[in-house]
């Protein structure tokens, strides 16, 4: 049985390692993204007004594009697991007066149940502990009729921007594969999404393929991207096996795998599939 309790814990430390990463590309990363927080929205039917809930927001996103949306007589809480995420979500926040943004995460958070009109999840919900538990959770929060609108990531082969780096590294130090649990492919199987939505006591599921355009103007920033979001457990590998995470032969491998994407003016286009859910919570939660 996967402990709950250090999963979360792991994860935390995780995302506030990776944080200044991510933020530091965050505008690169936003360019491809914003097509998937805008199908969210859209299949969530956000609109003035409404109460949502933002499920893993990391540094802000969907949480803020949320709150321009509902306004002044809407809101948004955001919930993130890793306080460095938050602390700079709440920097892009400023100037948002209806977005509350909690470190913490959604089991036990104190939320009041049956209160939100929408909970939105833009690539997080794979890392749960408990995947089915946190949907349980996430519909006793909603209003009976309440929309969830959550993108996953989809199988690893159509996911570069991810994947790409994981399979290098895995190749180069002889890796197996991960065993099955918390990670960014986890729900990338649509039957097993379908079933876990239903047993938590979602209804009328819509499972929608969207190709996210992730473009790098050039291999070197990609491959500093990959460098500085990689994950504290593949760089102690990099550590361990190569005697230093900026080991030259593991990013020349990188480097000549994402040539595999370079246009012809040099830039790298790395179109990734993500999977689109939408789904309504019971009349009785």
């Amino acid at each position: 049985m996967t402990n709950a309790v250090a999963v979360r814990d792991d994860q935390r430390l995780i995302w506030d390692h990776v944080s200044s990463g991510w933020q530091r590309w965050q505008p690169v990363f936003e360019r491809g993204a914003r097509v998937v927080t805008a199908k969210l929205l859209d299949l969530a039917g956000v609109a003035p007004g409404q109460s949502v809930l933002d499920i893993g927001s990391g540094i802000g996103e969907p949480a803020l594009s949320a709150a321009r949306v509902v306004g002044t007589t809407g809101r948004v809480v955001g919930v993130d697991l890793s306080p460095v995420m938050i602390d700079a979500a709440r920097r892009e926040a400023v100037g948002l007066d209806n977005v509350e943004l909690i470190v913490g995460d959604l089991e036990t958070a104190a939320l009041p149940r049956s209160t939100f009109d929408v909970a939105l999840s833009r690539w997080a919900l794979m890392f749960a502990a408990d995947r089915v538990d946190l949907l349980r959770t996430t519909a006793r929060l909603l209003k009976p009729g309440g929309v969830l609108a959550a993108a996953v990531w989809g199988p690893p082969q159509g996911v570069p921007m991810i994947s790409l780096a994981f399979r290098v590294i895995a190749g180069h130090l002889g890796l197996a594969p991960p065993p099955p649990g918390p990670g960014p492919f986890a729900m990338s199987d649509r039957d097993a999404v379908r079933a876990e939505l239903e047993e938590a006591g979602f209804t009328a599921l819509e499972i929608h393929e969207i190709t996210v355009p992730f473009c790098f103007d050039s291999v070197v920033d990609f491959t500093r991207f990959s460098r500085d979001v990689l994950p504290p457990r593949m760089k102690q590998l990099l550590e361990d096996r190569c005697s230093s995470v900026d080991d030259p032969a593991v990013w020349a491998a990188f480097a000549d795998a994402a040539r595999e994407y370079r246009a012809a003016d040099g830039a790298v286009s790395l179109p990734s599939v993500s999977l689109c859910v939408r789904a309504v919570a019971g009349t009785s939660n």
